[in-house]
């Protein structure tokens, strides 16, 4: 492997507005409405050929990096064993709004899958407020959110140089680069897409939307969106939720995903399946073996669903609906449309 080594590199410890994961204080809950113990299922077949995640001993390194001026900060999962000179994927992990890192490595567990599975994840921090710049953080993917917007925050810059520094310390498969993101951070995924398609082979979402005015990837690019329902943060109909605190009314998810099968010259009518309180549309085949996906769960909220989650959290989005495993389900999806 040359200098490229598993070894965790040294990095300075430093360590939604839609996504309203942010964390709070209070017990942890992963259960069902009626908070029962107990994780979520996997539905789809490709998820249950994913390796359930498994206790996540491996090191989560702390980094920090320059982009325009700004110190950006993030952390980076390794698991504990790689297969040796192989590359391996890398899942870029992108919190929601008034979120971080952190707190998306937590509500969402892929360290668990990444252990399981053989997949470095990294979870950048988003821009906030305050002294130090971490409060409320938030992601510019076009129309939203908060901070980022306003100032115009290069973080498709951030992302992109975050990807070429963790390149040049692990053995990476840049064939399988990968994006995903919950609500604001689902936004960024989408503009990710949009404009470093030659970077992502593919992105997969919870509880976002299109944020940018102009999508035209350089290259078939894979989409996977889900969405809930009752998601009254980003509803699934657009416009101004009852929970939003981001002031922006945003276009219909469904049309971002349209977006997305479009420019990658996918059929223009999808094939429509439904299971329980799933409702699936897959467009496919597209451009380069590419795929589009848009999945929606009946009642559910904007809370990540099978996530782990505070009472705090609850509050704020919903109780996580646990009868899908957003995670899992994502993370197949990625791993099965790598760059062809």
């Amino acid at each position: 492997m040359g200098k490229r080594t598993w070894a965790p590199f040294l990095g300075v410890t430093v360590v939604l507005a839609i996504g309203l994961t942010a964390c709070g204080g209070g017990r942890l809950r992963n259960g069902n409405d009626n908070g029962d113990a107990g994780g979520p299922a996997t539905t789809s077949v490709a998820a249950a050929a994913v390796r359930p995640g498994v206790d996540p001993v491996g090191e989560a390194v702390p980094g920090t990096i320059a982009v325009d001026g700004r110190e950006r900060t993030y952390r980076v999962y390794v698991p504990s064993t790689l297969p040796q000179d192989q590359p391996v994927p890398l899942l870029v992990g992108l919190h929601g709004g008034t979120g971080w890192g952190a707190q998306f490595e937590k509500n969402s567990q892929f360290d668990r899958l990444a252990e399981a599975n053989g997949f470095i994840v990294v979870y950048p921090d988003g821009v906030g407020t305050g002294a130090d710049a971490s409060t409320n953080r938030t992601w510019n993917g076009g129309n939203c959110c908060g901070v980022a917007v306003r100032d115009q925050v290069e973080d498709v810059a951030f992302v992109t140089q975050l990807v070429e520094k963790l390149s040049t310390q692990y053995l990476l498969d840049p064939k399988r680069i990968y994006a995903t993101g919950h609500s604001n951070g689902a936004i960024m995924s989408y503009r990710l897409a949009c404009e470093r398609a030659d970077l992502f082979a593919a992105a997969a979402v919870y509880a976002g939307s299109l944020g940018v005015r102009t999508c035209n990837p350089s290259e078939p690019v894979s989409f996977m969106h889900v969405h809930g329902t009752a998601d009254e943060s980003l509803p699934i109909d657009g416009g101004i939720g009852k929970r939003s605190i981001a002031g922006v009314v945003f276009p219909p998810p469904h049309d971002g995903i349209v977006t997305m099968a479009r420019a990658d010259g996918c059929p223009a009518d999808p094939t429509k399946t439904t299971d329980g309180a799933l409702a699936t549309e897959s467009w496919t085949p597209c451009a380069r073996g590419t795929a589009v996906e848009f999945v929606t769960i009946d009642g559910a909220s904007h809370a990540w669903p099978g996530g782990v989650q505070t009472l705090a959290q609850e509050a704020l989005v919903g109780i996580a609906y646990q009868g899908y495993d957003a995670s899992a389900e994502l993370w197949a999806f990625l791993a099965a449309h790598p760059r062809q």
